[in-house]
């Protein structure tokens, strides 16, 4: 049954970017490439298989924009990746909670001492810091090095 929903699911969104894709925007310098498996670069293959060990690939993209590539990478359990041209994860979003290991101990030390009932489900990195969000949906600021800095606020 799950594997029909999952084939399901990639049916759908496998048709929506193929439509979204055929749209013309001459604003957007953007270009998405659905990816095979075997097109999915080793490097991201290798992080899924070390944190994301039970899930499965549900689609994966390139996209160039700009001249700027990133990979959007969408596993079953509704978890969004995404890495940069390096094949480094920049960008992780869930509705549930993230594994330990693709936290860094700073963050999740602090997050354990001051918000000892929630866990974190989205993790970004940005240019100079690092963001959460908490089940609860506050989003706590971090420095690079993992100290904290403010409570976000859009």
């Amino acid at each position: 049954m799950k594997k029909t929903i999952n084939l399901q699911l990639l049916a759908i969104v496998t048709l929506f970017a193929f439509f979204t894709s055929c749209s013309s925007d001459d604003d957007n310098n953007s270009n998405k490439i659905i990816l095979s498996d075997a097109e999915i670069p080793e490097a991201i293959q290798t992080y899924i298989a070390t944190h994301f060990d039970s899930s499965t690939i549900v689609l994966a993209e390139q996209e160039t924009e700009n001249n700027t590539t990133s990979y959007d990478i969408y596993l079953s359990e509704d978890i969004e990746l995404e890495f940069n041209s390096n094949f480094e994860i920049i960008d992780i979003d869930s509705a549930t909670q993230l594994p330990d290991s693709v936290i860094p101990e700073a963050i999740l030390s602090y997050v354990a001492t001051n918000y000892p009932a929630n866990f974190i489900t989205d993790w970004e990195l940005e240019l100079n810091h690092q963001q959460v969000e908490l089940n609860n949906s506050i989003e706590l600021e971090f420095e690079m090095h993992g100290d904290f800095i403010r409570i976000y606020n859009d």
